[in-house]
């Protein structure tokens, strides 16, 4: 990598070298510890001789802004940052259009940069101890085989079509998913179909009904296309239909494993809600963030399965069964959307690492992922048993569970009126990590509550740390 400095005319090089350099230190352009380039390639680089760079070199090094290290070379010795004033800000013409980004922030995202307690129940997070990596490994490298085949050339922007081939199957056999490859577009997580979706489908002011609670970077995410938001209500059945304004253009909804209350949507409100979106022309976002863990009961039929009308878009993801880190959303479109979409997403960012797709493409097709979700399932079981068992026992004067058979997080409401900031920060004191529920509404009718995630925390650690909690609860008592 070459070092940015320019020389003009033939006189003073070594003066402009060394000038350039200590004010590239003394700005931070270049950090401490950085190395500099020899003299003799810096000299090649910039056109002149070496005698001026080897002054330049000694100058800085008298006055200990670089540090030669012998056999090794040159080294910025950054002095300590000086304290000053900052220089103003420009009076940006966007400054109005900045202020309001800042009003779409995500409540979720804080928590990414949070460090983890000891027993964490965050929500969202699967457990990173049993990613297979055997597997994963050997999908990789098959996938860099066959990358020798396509490197240097874009790719379809609505993915591989081996990866949306497999999509499709996993899709239609573990959740009843009706739609050929073709309508099937792959995704940087699911984040990236919710907002390619309302870049398709919204205009400013148009009406977006979402569920109240639900997942606020979807809702904030909608707001940041200045659609108008509108927070329906949930009962025990899902998303109370009756309250969706009739100009509705989308309705977002998590059917299988409400966010984050946890319970599952009656087939019954499934039906009520599809007769809405035909009669009104709405199209449903079916976000099933984490169905393909199930506890009790027969699998319930996904809302894009039971649709006849081309209403339901179904969003999926790999992350909650892998990890974060890949990105691997998709949804499968009704055969009208999925053109426009492909499009929308060509002109975003023109499609995702071909690399990741081939690799997850491989992992799914030789049953590694089957056998991760079955492997998976048995280990959140045992965390669901022990949590549900906390719950009805030592922490049964505070709060009950919503009854959930899906995913991998609890919700448990309070009984009676609790301080909940004070119980999270004295729970974390404690080596604990909670999480309220409140943050989650829209309304004014926010339920108190935990998410209870436990994707990030071992089965034997379960028991102690919902102890640790009785114990809070039990001092904010006296």
């Amino acid at each position: 990598m070459e070092l940015h400095l320019i020389i003009e005319g033939r006189r003073g090089l070594a003066e402009q070298v060394y000038r350039q350099i200590s004010q590239a230190i003394q700005s931070g352009r270049l950090a401490h510890g950085q190395q500099l380039p020899p003299s003799r390639l810096l000299a090649e680089q910039l056109g002149i001789s070496r005698k001026p760079v080897e002054e330049a070199y000694r100058r800085l090094g008298y006055e200990r802004l670089v540090l030669g290290q012998a056999g090794r070379g040159s080294f910025v010795n950054a002095p300590a940052a000086q304290a000053g004033k900052p220089p103003s800000p420009a009076l940006l013409a966007a400054n109005a259009a900045l202020a309001a980004w800042r009003e779409y922030d995500n409540p979720l995202r804080k928590v990414v940069d949070e460090a983890r307690a000891r027993y964490d129940f965050i929500g969202g997070s699967p457990a990173a101890q049993h990613f297979p990596e055997d597997d994963w490994r050997r999908a990789v490298n098959a996938a860099l085989r066959a990358e020798r085949v396509h490197r240097s050339r874009y790719a379809d922007s609505a993915g591989l079509p081996e990866l949306r081939r497999t999509i499709a199957s996993h899709a239609a056999y573990s959740r009843g998913v009706a739609g050929d490859p073709s309508r099937v577009i792959v995704t940087n997580g699911a984040q990236q179909a919710l907002d390619l979706l309302a870049r398709v489908l919204l205009e400013p002011g148009a009406c977006v009904a979402v569920e109240d609670p639900c997942y606020p970077a979807a809702r904030q995410l909608f707001r940041s296309h200045r659609a108008r938001v509108a927070p329906v209500p949930v009962d025990a059945e899902g998303i109370v239909v009756e309250r969706i304004p009739e100009d509705a253009r989308l309705v977002y909804v998590t059917p299988a494993h409400q966010f984050p209350l946890g319970m599952a949507m009656s087939e019954a409100r499934k039906r009520q809600l599809l007769d809405h979106a035909a009669r009104s022309g709405a199209v449903i976002i079916e976000d099933d963030y984490d169905s393909e863990f199930r506890y009790e009961g027969r699998p319930a039929d996904s809302l894009q399965g039971m649709d006849r009308d081309g209403v339901v878009v179904f969003v999926g993801t790999l992350s909650k069964v892998l990890m974060p880190e890949l990105r691997i959303g998709y949804m499968v479109a009704p055969e009208a959307l999925a053109e426009p979409l492909a499009i929308a997403r060509n002109l975003s960012d023109w499609h995702g690492p071909t690399l990741i797709q081939h690799a997850a493409a491989r992992f799914m097709e030789d049953g590694s992922l089957l056998r991760h979700i079955r492997k998976l399932g048995a280990v959140y079981a045992a965390r669901r048993e022990a949590l549900l068992a906390g719950f009805a026992g030592p922490l049964a004067p505070w709060f009950e569970t919503v009854p959930a058979s899906a995913g991998f997080h609890i919700t448990a409401l309070a009984r009676r009126e609790l301080d909940m900031p004070q119980l999270i920060r004295l729970a974390r004191r404690m080596d604990v990590g909670l999480y309220s529920l409140e943050k989650f509404y829209a309304g004014a009718a926010a339920q108190q509550g935990l998410v209870m995630g436990y994707g990030a925390i071992d089965t034997l650690d379960i028991p102690p740390a919902l102890e640790r909690v009785r114990a809070v609860l039990q001092q904010m008592d006296s």
